[in-house]
């Protein structure tokens, strides 16, 4: 199973096929390629798969996707009590 996770972008730096991104995942900082998404910006969110940015999305979707992450958290924490 692979598992895409958004992340927001912090930094970018490079141009073009080069171009990198300091991306926080919920405090978690990684280097992620942003070559498929050259219009990522600063403060926008990508979902992020094995260090690459496939695409950009909105904080809502975002959000959303945070949001069914923790509920899943709960759930795991819940049936190993």
């Amino acid at each position: 199973m692979c598992l895409a996770v958004p992340g927001k972008i912090i930094r970018v730096s490079g141009d073009e096929l080069a171009r990198m991104g300091t991306v926080s995942f919920g405090g978690v900082v990684k280097e992620v390629s942003l070559a498929y998404v050259p219009e990522a910006n600063v403060d926008d969110y990508v979902i992020v798969h094995v260090g690459f940015a496939l695409s950009v999305l909105d904080e809502r979707e975002a959000n959303q996707v945070f949001e069914l992450l923790a509920q899943l958290d709960k759930i795991a924490d819940e049936e190993m009590a």
